[in-house]
């Protein structure tokens, strides 16, 4: 099992229930091909560097996951059959990312906020 991060960028027309069904979908799809979600945040809306499909918005997700190695092909061609996918990105995490990740998500590089005192 390797420790890899996917983001995927879908179209901006999905409503919100939709938004979260595609979510569930790909979630669904890696734990029944014996990965498994380590973290997962949806960013939302966003607008593109450059227009894709003549869309310059998207709907950002990421998601941190533990899977073989095999699977990320089937991956790649179920995001590639999928009509509410415009980009995907897959990359293979180190033990320093994951360990990046794993304190990015405790908070310990969050600035903590200063005192305004009246």
């Amino acid at each position: 099992m390797q420790n890899y991060e996917l983001m995927v960028i879908f179209t901006p027309v999905l409503s919100e229930d939709e938004f979260k069904a595609v979510q569930k979908k790909y979630t669904s799809l890696i734990a029944e091909n014996g990965g498994e979600m380590v973290h997962e945040t949806p960013w939302g809306l966003k607008s593109l560097a450059f227009p894709i499909r003549k869309k310059t918005t998207g709907l950002y997700w990421v998601a941190e996951y533990k899977a073989p190695t095999d699977f990320n092909e089937k991956l790649k061609v179920q995001l590639l059959r999928d009509e509410q996918s415009m980009r995907h990105i897959i990359v293979k995490l180190d033990k320093y990312a994951v360990e990046y990740n794993e304190k990015r998500r405790n908070g310990a590089f969050s600035t903590p906020k200063e005192k305004v005192e009246a």
